[in-house]
């Protein structure tokens, strides 16, 4: 069958598994009374619940008797190694841009590893229906954008087309009145411009998987696609290691994909995208050959991680009340099988009861943890810390490009706390009564900022970031909050009467009737320095009462704690206890006096 591949990429939240989606809907391959309202290519819990692609999924539709694959690519800046790696399987993309905001940091870095990769481009503006819509000014930052990063002629010369995703319309006219329902447009545009894989099946095997799964019966799979020949199911084959060593193993199982579902297949020839099982340690980049032909292909380039935390074993007096998996060998267990599916993922042992684990980014990290969580997993995570490498003799940190969009009136402050924290401005420019900013940030500057950003701007604006470059260290103190916390002295039952008396003292995280412990962070105090508190004592009783002694306490509402909130919030001397129901903060010496002492000590040095 006649075939093209094509990846669909885009900056997060702009419309990309949306669109993949209704394209899978509007194309025939289900019946019109199947009920497809809650099919979507974001199937992982997380996914749902966010918003946001977290792992490439591969789908596949047949149109006008062609096999079109599409490649559903995660769009936030920590998975985007997996983006890189998939431009060895397409020969096309389809770049979604937002018909508001244009394009953004990871429109920039997904269309730059298109064009490394010299794939041919399809533009869809998408969100046409939004009131605020600017199709003509985006299309012209594309272009500018487009000339930038060097595109050719070729790839200059795009065809663009307009939709909305969440209406299923589409159209070739940037008028909203001539959207119609469907995608014939989009499929008939990737038949036209994007050219057929160019493997030949006649040619000796080559296989080399982009990207992994994980099944606990037959180990990693290899998603890739085939370069040249033929795959069947039950033959030999040969697997050229990275390390150039090579390994006989057979095929047990072949997988294809077709609409939502990944299906068994009992062959493949070149230009198909499969999965394959059988070799239970496979790696991206690796070749899968014919027994007595052996020809590798290039390496594929994997991002190494840039930020790491380090994971524990519970240790609060509450250790064991909520989760199923305590122990250090079933956390290693867990990161270790983690590694099998996502190479941007690295896990050492730090200790007999801690691993340090070392990722993309705050979110990449994040999603791990969300999900151990779920699975039952008692554990506590360290501040994250970038990870600092030598290059040439000098000490060099990551840095990400920061693009903010923020409304005037909240301008000087956003610029003097980005300043503080080592972001160095490289432009800025007026979209309507919004300011965009551009700075170059070492990413250390941006651990904590998000919360503080939010506070800034009043939930007005909106901040997004993307690795840039490796550069030397600069002399910049970023990182710390400046607030210190309120600290329980003791462990029991919070109470109403002692929340009420601490109000003026801070900002609470508890309410009364929780159960707390001596070293649990209870509230954020409201000037500079941590304050040991007693959350739970309660009002004293005695035989007399003074008219209108008792009446109804009111308490604040107390600032809610999530996991992102979380990891952004604490220092260096703090831990995130993470238990399947509760998320607490707390200081990593419990005992009040010890504290005391150690932080003595710590200014005396």
């Amino acid at each position: 069958m006649n075939k093209r591949n094509v990846a669909i990429i885009a900056h997060v939240d702009h419309g990309k598994t949306t669109l993949v989606d209704e394209i899978l809907k509007s194309s025939g391959m289900f019946r019109d009374s199947q009920d497809v309202s809650n099919l979507s290519m974001d199937s992982n819990v997380l996914e749902k619940e966010r918003g946001i692609t977290i792992l490439a999924k591969t789908t596949a539709l047949d149109y006008k008797g062609i096999r079109i694959n599409i490649l559903d690519t995660p769009g936030h800046a920590d998975f985007g190694g997996e983006v890189e790696r998939i431009m060895n399987m397409v020969d096309g993309v389809l770049l979604v841009v937002d018909a508001y905001e244009g394009p953004m940091p990871q429109t920039r870095f997904v269309l730059k590893k298109a064009f490394e990769a010299h794939v041919k481009p399809i533009v869809i503006i998408n969100k046409v229906d939004k009131p605020a819509a600017r199709v003509n000014q985006v299309l012209d930052s594309l272009l500018d954008l487009f000339i930038e990063l060097g595109a050719d002629d070729d790839a200059i010369d795009f065809k663009v087309i307009y939709a909305s995703a969440i209406n299923g319309t589409c159209s070739y006219s940037d008028k909203l009145e001539d959207q119609t329902p469907g995608f014939e447009e989009v499929l008939d545009t990737i038949i036209d411009e994007i050219p057929e894989p160019n493997g030949d099946p006649l040619k000796p095997l080559q296989f080399q998987p982009s990207l992994l799964d994980y099944n606990e019966y037959v180990g990693r799979i290899g998603i890739g696609k085939v370069s040249n020949g033929k795959i069947k199911l039950g033959e030999m084959v040969t697997c050229a290691r990275l390390d150039g060593s090579l390994k006989e193993f057979r095929i047990q199982k072949l997988f294809g994909y077709y609409g939502y579902n990944r299906i068994e297949i009992t062959e493949a020839e070149a230009g198909d995208i499969i999965a394959v099982s059988g070799l239970s340690d496979i790696s991206v980049g690796e070749t899968l050959c014919e027994k007595n032909n052996i020809l590798p292909l290039p390496k594929l380039h994997i991002d190494a991680p840039t930020m790491q935390m380090t994971f524990g074993t519970n240790s609060s007096p509450f250790v064991g009340k909520d989760g199923k998996f305590l122990t250090a060998r079933k956390i290693g267990d867990r990161l270790f099988s983690e590694t099998q599916r996502d190479v941007s993922l690295n896990v050492e042992p730090d200790s007999n009861e801690s691993f340090i684990v070392s990722g993309r980014g705050e979110l990449h990290l994040g999603i791990l943890i969300e999900n151990l969580r779920r699975e039952g997993f008692e554990l506590e995570v360290s501040k994250p810390k970038v990870i600092i490498k030598e290059i040439d003799g000098i000490e060099c940190e990551p840095y990400e490009e920061l693009q903010i969009d923020v409304p005037q009136d909240y301008l000087g402050g956003v610029i003097e706390q980005v300043g503080i924290r080592g972001g160095h401005m490289d432009s800025m420019n007026q979209i309507d009564n919004q300011t965009r900013l551009i700075y170059t940030i070492p990413s250390r500057g941006l651990i904590g900022f998000s919360t503080e950003f939010m506070t800034l701007t009043r939930g007005y604006g909106i901040m997004n970031h993307t690795f840039k470059e490796y550069a030397p260290i600069e002399n910049v103190n970023v990182g710390e909050r400046k607030l210190g916390v309120l600290v329980s002295v003791d462990e029991g039952q919070s109470t109403a009467y002692s929340i009420g008396n601490l109000e003026d003292r801070g900002v609470m995280f508890i309410e009364p009737g929780e159960e707390v412990y001596e070293g649990q962070i209870v509230g954020e105090a409201n000037k500079d320095a941590d304050l040991a508190v007693n959350v739970t004592k309660g009002k004293q009783l005695t035989n007399t009462r003074a008219a209108g002694s008792d009446h109804t306490v009111v308490l604040k509402r107390p600032r809610p704690i999530s996991l992102e909130y979380a990891l952004d919030y604490i220092n260096s001397d703090e831990l995130v206890e993470i238990t399947p129901n509760h998320i607490r903060l707390r200081k990593k010496i419990l005992n009040t006096e010890q504290r005391k002492k150690f932080d003595s000590h710590k200014k005396n040095d």
